[in-house]
């Protein structure tokens, strides 16, 4: 499958679905006769038609008219969001569900369950930098999904990222790194610039400083491919004001703190899952 004359649709409209669409219209995957979106808001729907882009209150009519379904929506909403479908044109589509803690199968089953004949479906979780195309995202092909099935989705979200196709298993982790740990960095962007507020830096220059260094320092462990642990280490000189600084934040348990927020995000993520099949 390759995206010419294809319909993308979207089963909500929100921030990633904005996301992504911006992707595909600016490396000019699609064209914006090509995207259909439906939402229960009426000023997410006005966004979108101001965009020419077609949007509807009705999500049979995305299913019935897109060649790939991007369920776009809460977690929550899936139960919803296919209930009482007015399907034509349903059979041996694309889903691709971007929900957070709902495994392949389990969407899948859910659509069978609705009248939705021979689905394809790819689960994917991608996070919000996806919004300034730095994003990254896991691909979970379901065992319906076909290898051009797979091509196509990952041409779509490398267009706002890096993207690496997974087994399931991995979602739940993967989940908890890539899903919340924008959240983690954010939060010692703050710290960091907290830290120099406290001696007398302005916030301003403290806030931009910090997440330039967090900016560079990935692009260093991406460039370079070396180990982040040598990357530091070729920062603490032996004395040094860096290795003060390494203690300190052992001392805090810096590590333990974000190997427990992912493992903590993750099983939320297999809870979320457990509620979903209820």
């Amino acid at each position: 499958m390759n995206l010419d004359n294809k319909v993308v649709g979207f089963i909500g409209g929100g921030n990633m679905a904005k996301a992504i669409v911006s992707g595909l219209l600016q490396n000019n995957l699609v064209k914006s006769t090509q995207v259909i979106i439906s939402s229960p808001s009426e000023l997410t729907l006005q966004y979108w038609k101001n965009l020419n882009i077609k949007a509807v209150l009705s999500n049979s009519e995305v299913i019935n008219k897109a060649d790939i379904i991007i369920l776009a929506f809460k977690p929550h909403q899936l139960e919803s969001a296919l209930k009482n479908l007015d399907l034509e044109e349903s059979e041996n589509k694309l889903f691709v569900s971007i929900l957070a803690g709902i495994t392949s199968q389990d969407i899948y089953d859910k659509l069978i369950a609705n009248s939705i004949k021979k689905p394809r479906v790819i689960r994917v979780m991608p996070n919000t930098p996806v919004t300034v195309c730095e994003g990254c995202s896991a691909i979970s092909p379901h065992s319906s999904a076909l290898k051009e099935d797979i091509n196509v989705i990952e041409k779509i979200f490398s267009s706002v990222g890096i993207t690496e196709v997974v087994i399931e298993n991995y979602m739940s982790a993967l989940t908890g790194l890539i899903g919340s740990g924008p959240a983690y960095i954010y939060t010692l962007i703050e710290a960091l610039s907290d830290g120099a507020v406290k001696q007398g830096v302005p916030r301003q220059i403290a806030t931009s400083f910090a997440a330039q260094t967090v900016l560079g320092s990935a692009k260093m462990v991406l460039s370079t491919k070396k180990h982040p642990g040598q990357l530091k280490d070729e920062v603490c000189s032996a004395g040094g004001t860096t290795i003060h600084g390494i203690h300190a934040l052992e001392k805090c348990g810096v590590r333990a703190a974000l190997m427990n927020a992912v493992e903590a995000a993750a099983q939320r993520a297999d809870e979320i899952g457990k509620k979903s099949k209820k």
